[in-house]
């Protein structure tokens, strides 16, 4: 992926470093002090003010992106992980704001960090940062929520939709682990998979059915597989995995298959992409839970629709 212009960071004026002290690592290591590392390296390469927030709640981030936009901040880096990014972002375009954007890793999910290669090495980090490539980051909206990475229908938002946040905050990826044990127990046992979805893409006259979905604006999913092998954050397209099945067999074999990095290998999966998808519940429920950048905080019928305008990042 190539950058699109190149910026001289030297040149700003005022930068704001946001840090969402409960994302998910810190709990294990000392990320509060790489984030004050890389405070104190931005201030010895650069004569701008800048500003280091911490983030307790994510109540907070109205208020955060309200005066970050009064200030007029040229640069805001975000350290913590999809979830965190995602608040801010909404806040920002929400009152038009759009200074440049870099992410420092420091959450559960980072799918933004892992396809744009970023490490949570502050030297290294902000090595890279200062010599400023500027990238397109495309975003998307989802009944009107903004996403930034990838969404799902299906299994996983339901797994999602049962992880807590302490549960999130204290046992990170493991968390999800356990939910997914759960709800195997609960609803493949003794019965095949009893939800159904159908799917729509750039408003055609046909709909696919399956009994789970999964959209990607990263090739990333789940923290670590590379599931969609076109898609990336600087492309406005969204990239779409419809599931068939809906047998205890086929299940496990989609799991399979998503840890192999091998959609591609059952021909069975429909593989779209598209700048609008509509997803619909069919079976059981109206408002099936929609995971999007790894919290659900959307119900199907989804309308998810790439954005027109990019957002600037700087890794």
């Amino acid at each position: 992926m190539q950058p699109k212009t190149q910026i001289n960071v030297r040149q700003f004026k005022r930068v704001l470093i946001l840090y969402n002290r409960y994302s998910g690592k810190q709990l294990f290591a000392s990320m509060m002090s790489r984030i004050n590392e890389v405070y104190k390296l931005l201030k010895q390469e650069l004569a701008a003010e800048i500003n280091l927030v911490d983030v307790k709640l994510f109540e907070q981030m109205p208020e955060i992106a309200k005066e970050a936009a009064e200030k007029q901040y040229d640069w805001v880096i975000i350290a913590g992980g999809d979830g965190t990014i995602r608040a801010f972002v909404e806040d920002m375009l929400r009152l038009d704001y759009r200074p440049y954007i870099s992410v420092f890793p420091a959450g559960t999910v980072n799918l933004i960090a892992k396809e744009m290669s970023l490490r949570n090495e502050p030297v290294r980090w902000v090595y890279r940062a200062l010599k400023g490539y500027v990238y397109p980051f495309y975003t998307a909206r989802a009944n009107g929520n903004l996403f930034l990475t990838v969404a799902s229908v299906g299994f996983d938002s339901l797994v999602v939709d049962g992880v807590g946040a302490m549960q999130k905050r204290l046992l990170n990826k493991f968390a999800y682990v356990l939910q997914s044990t759960q709800l195997v127990r609960q609803e493949l046992v003794f019965s095949n998979w009893r939800y159904s979805f159908r799917v729509r893409f750039d408003e055609e006259d046909e709909w696919h059915t399956g009994s789970s979905v999964i959209v990607g604006k990263s090739r990333y999913y789940a923290g670590r597989y590379n599931l969609f092998q076109d898609a990336a954050l600087s492309s406005p397209y969204l990239h779409v995995a419809v599931f068939p099945g809906n047998k205890r067999a086929d299940i496990l074999k989609y799991a399979s298959l998503i840890a192999l990095e091998g959609l591609d290998m059952d021909k069975g999966i429909l593989c779209r992409k598209a700048r609008k998808v509509e997803i619909e519940s069919v079976n059981l429920v109206e408002d099936f839970p929609v995971e999007l950048d790894g919290d659900v905080v959307a119900s199907t019928p989804l309308k998810l629709e790439i954005m027109d305008e990019s957002l600037r990042f700087i890794p």
